[in-house]
């Protein structure tokens, strides 16, 4: 006889919560989802880079204990609109490497973009605080570091990419059958299909048009060159102790099947559902248990057909590159994430042309020493080197 079941979890207290970057999409999707259960969550800290407006209307609609503010020139404006209100006010990048250490935060949501989540994620798991990564910088940089350390103490990181995330709810019950192989889900971005002529021509603002998701900048120009697939293996590799061989990539322009995984018998678990960041969100911060939501349902008579292709590795050549760092390891995968910031960012600001991106990844990771067991310097110095070589390719 089927039992009557809570649908929310029991916890002794509630979950205090941490979220860097709480003004992008993610992180503005996050309190959504907090504000859906006050009874669960207790807002602790919400940290902005210079969205200083934005980060002082949730300050005063949803009352954390903590603001962060990383741009320093806007710590006045910041502690000044909220000086009546019961919130302390902290600037500058350090800080939020310091209040994820809080005694209060339980779990804490990595929603920074890039390299700049990798300091506080550390932090906070130095301080045995569960993550909610959608930071996937934070492994592609340093992988084999950030699983070291979270194993050492003892603090688990739930993923909170809608792939990653799709992956990891296949798991629950298969922890004695290996994976034989996971398969990535792309949409294609707003360029599936175009050939390499075509994409010499493409517009900032062509790119940022994405067909099935709204997200912030940065990664929609990322799933436009496919980079954001790329970066994806490569933190698959680290959130799921797999081999290059066992990851593969599948382009399904509908983004309804979210990612699979391949048993050793054959079998094959997808999980499947409309896009809206929402869902995984809200499974990182609640696992193990699932809340009931309004969110709208999949209906299979609305998509009769789903389709999945082969990636083009040879027009979209960031993808191609991502396996090649993966296969290099050691500090090549960071020097590769960081010779796409500054190229995203180049393209962003009309610079350079969308091509462009994966001619300068390569150079860059091509002309880096490779450091097969780096350290914590190791990374932010071929994080530096990366940087400064990119920038010179975008200048000459």
């Amino acid at each position: 006889m089927q039992q009557e079941q809570n649908n929310k979890p029991q916890m002794n207290k509630k979950r205090g919560v941490a979220i860097l970057g709480s003004t992008g999409s993610i992180g503005t999707q996050a309190l959504e989802v907090i504000q859906s259960y006050p009874e669960l969550f207790d807002l602790q800290v919400i940290t902005a880079g210079n969205n200083a407006d934005l980060l002082i209307e949730q300050a005063r609609k949803f009352n954390p204990n903590m603001v962060v503010i990383v741009d320093e020139t806007q710590y006045s404006k910041v502690k000044e609109a909220l000086w009546n209100e019961d919130i302390h006010v902290y600037c500058g990048a350090e800080a939020l490497s310091q209040v994820v250490q809080s005694t209060d935060v339980d779990v804490v949501l990595t929603a920074l973009v890039g390299y700049a989540g990798l300091k506080p994620t550390i932090a906070a798991i130095e301080a045995k605080k569960d993550i909610a990564l959608a930071n996937k910088e934070t492994l592609v940089v340093a992988g084999k570091l950030i699983t070291e350390l979270a194993k050492t103490n003892g603090v688990n990181i739930y993923p909170v990419d809608s792939e990653h995330s799709a992956i990891f709810q296949c798991l629950p019950g298969e922890f004695m059958n290996p994976i034989e192989k996971i398969y990535l889900t792309a949409s294609g971005g707003p360029f599936r299909g175009f050939s390499t002529d075509q994409l010499r021509s493409v517009t900032k603002a062509q790119a940022l048009k994405h067909p099935n998701w709204s997200m912030g900048a940065k990664i929609t120009i990322d799933s436009a060159t496919m980079m954001n697939k790329g970066l994806e293996v490569i933190e698959a590799k680290w959130l799921f102790n797999l081999t290059a061989e066992q990851i593969d990539v599948v382009v399904h322009p509908q983004s309804i099947v979210h990612s699979l995984v391949q048993f050793e018998d054959g079998s094959m678990k997808a999980q499947m559902g409309l896009p809206d960041m929402k869902l995984p969100i809200q499974y990182a911060l609640t696992f193990p248990y699932r809340l009931k939501t309004d969110f709208p349902r999949f209906n299979f008579t609305d998509y009769s057909v789903l389709n999945f292709e082969t990636p083009d590795l040879k027009t979209f050549k960031n993808l191609a590159l991502a396996f090649e760092a993966l296969a290099k390891d050691g500090n090549i995968p960071c020097a590769l994430n960081a010779a796409n910031e500054i190229a995203v960012q180049a393209f962003l600001d009309e610079r350079i042309g969308f091509l462009d991106i994966a001619r300068i990844n390569e150079h860059v990771m091509n002309g880096v020493a490779h450091i097969s067991t780096p350290s914590l310097d190791d990374y932010i110095a071929t994080d530096m080197e990366a940087r400064r070589i990119a920038n010179e390719l975008i200048l000459s």
